[in-house]
C-alpha cells in the first residue's frame, strides 16, 4: 500500500537536505520511492515552485506527471484560481472517502505558505526503524498519509489530462 508523505521545511531551500536524505534512504534500500515532488516556495513568491524529484523509479510512465498533478493540485489551489480549485475539492473528497483523516488531507494541503519548502513523497515497504530516525534527526516536520491502490488509481484517472 503506497504513502504519500510530505517532508516539511520551515525554510525554502530545506527541501535541498531532503532530497539527499530521500536519496540516501533509497540507496540503503530503506524505502521503495514511486514519486516524489519537491516544492518551495521563496518569500514574496505568488506561489511556490514544483520540480520532479530524480529517484531510481523516475522512469516509470506516467507516475510523475500523476503525483505531480496531485500535488501541484493540493498546494497550488489556494492560487491557482477557481478551475484548479475544483478539481482540488474533488481530490480532498476522494482522498478523505478512501479513509485519510481529514486532518490530514488538511495537512497536506496547508504544508507551504511563503518562505517554506516541502518534499512530497510517494513510497511503500519502508523500514521505520531507519526511515524514522533519519526523518527525526533533520529540521523537517512529517506529515503521513496512507493510501490503498484502488485510491492511487481513482486520483490518476481524475488527473490525467
Amino acid at each position: 500500500m503506497p504513502s504519500l508523505t510530505v517532508w516539511r521545511y520551515p525554510t525554502p531551500l530545506g527541501v535541498d537536505a531532503g532530497e539527499l536524505l530521500l536519496r540516501r534512504l533509497e540507496e540503503q534500500d530503506a524505502l521503495t520511492v514511486h514519486d516524489a515532488v519537491a516544492v518551495f516556495w521563496m518569500p514574496g513568491a505568488e506561489q511556490p515552485v514544483v520540480r520532479r524529484v530524480r529517484h531510481r523509479a523516475a522512469g516509470a510512465a506516467g507516475k510523475g506527471t500523476f503525483w505531480g498533478a496531485l500535488v501541484g493540485t493540493l498546494v497550488l489551489a489556494p492560487v491557482a484560481g477557481a478551475a484548479v480549485g475544483a478539481t482540488a475539492a474533488t481530490v480532498v473528497s476522494r482522498l478523505r472517502h478512501a479513509g485519510v483523516p481529514a486532518e490530514t488531507v488538511d495537512a497536506l494541503r496547508g504544508a507551504l505558505e511563503p518562505g517554506t519548502s516541502a518534499l512530497f513523497v510517494v513510497s511503500s515497504d519502508a523500514r521505520p526503524e531507519v526511515v524514522g530516525p533519519a526523518l527525526a534527526a533533520g529540521e523537517g516536520t512529517l506529515i503521513h498519509a496512507e493510501m490503498d491502490d484502488e485510491t492511487a488509481e481513482e486520483l490518476r484517472r481524475l488527473l490525467e489530462p
